[in-house]
């Protein structure tokens, strides 16, 4: 499939109601309304296809984007490329589809590193969302696990509304993914507090992270020897 006939699919898939309900979450600017279900099947149909997915991200709309993410080739993932994708980012579902093939590339602890201090919102929300992902899989070291709970809780209720979300998630993720990083986590989590997040008009919650974290370990703590 090439861009003209992926970008007919994704028109003829898309919705009047989600090109109402997807603002709402802070999508900008041109869309078909895709659900996440017809993206789904696109990617099952397309598979990887890393020159694709660099075509239609740089259509600029915002399901071509989602789809983009979804087909991105983590190996052939180039600085060049992240850097000008996270510079394009402007809403959080955007960031969230590009941030878990981000953190399987050869350079995800690099960009996350470059990004995570960086002053705007989506940008840092990635460098941020990135490390989580890193962390769910126990890709940083003791130290840099710690390193990073130590900046969140310094920072968090400080930046922008998304990192501050992101940021969250980082430490689920290494409450989650790390076990020796895990009491620093629920410490970190305890010391936070409530954070102030603004979903918008939607139904959205950012989850508590203790509480995320001691359900997930205890779930996988009682659902591990049944799959022995």
């Amino acid at each position: 499939m090439d861009l003209a006939e992926a970008m007919a699919a994704l028109e003829a898939a898309g919705t009047e109601q989600n090109r109402k309900i997807y603002p709402r979450h802070g999508v900008k600017g041109e869309l078909f309304g895709v659900s996440f279900t017809s993206l789904e099947n696109l990617t099952k149909q397309l598979k990887i296809d890393h020159t694709l997915a660099v075509d239609l991200w740089g259509t600029g709309n915002h399901d071509a984007r989602v789809l983009a993410a979804r087909i991105l080739d983590p190996a052939r993932l180039t600085v060049k490329v992240a850097d000008q994708m996270a510079k394009d980012c402007d809403n959080y579902i955007v960031v969230e589809q590009l941030a878990k093939p981000i953190s399987q590339s050869p350079i995800a602890e690099g960009r996350s590193a470059a990004w995570r201090d960086k002053k705007g919102e989506w940008v840092a929300s990635l460098g941020w969302a990135v490390a989580a992902h890193l962390a769910l899989a126990a890709h940083f070291d003791t130290t840099t696990g710690r390193q990073l709970l130590r900046q969140i809780e310094r920072e968090i209720h400080d930046r922008p509304n998304r990192v501050r979300h992101e940021m969250n998630g980082c430490v689920i993720g290494i409450g989650v993914g790390m076990q020796e990083c895990r009491q620093a986590a629920l410490a970190t989590a305890d010391n936070i507090g409530t954070i102030d997040i603004d979903h918008g008009e939607t139904g959205c919650k950012t989850p508590d992270a203790w509480e995320f974290i001691d359900k997930t370990v205890k779930h996988r703590a009682q659902t591990r020897p049944r799959r022995r």
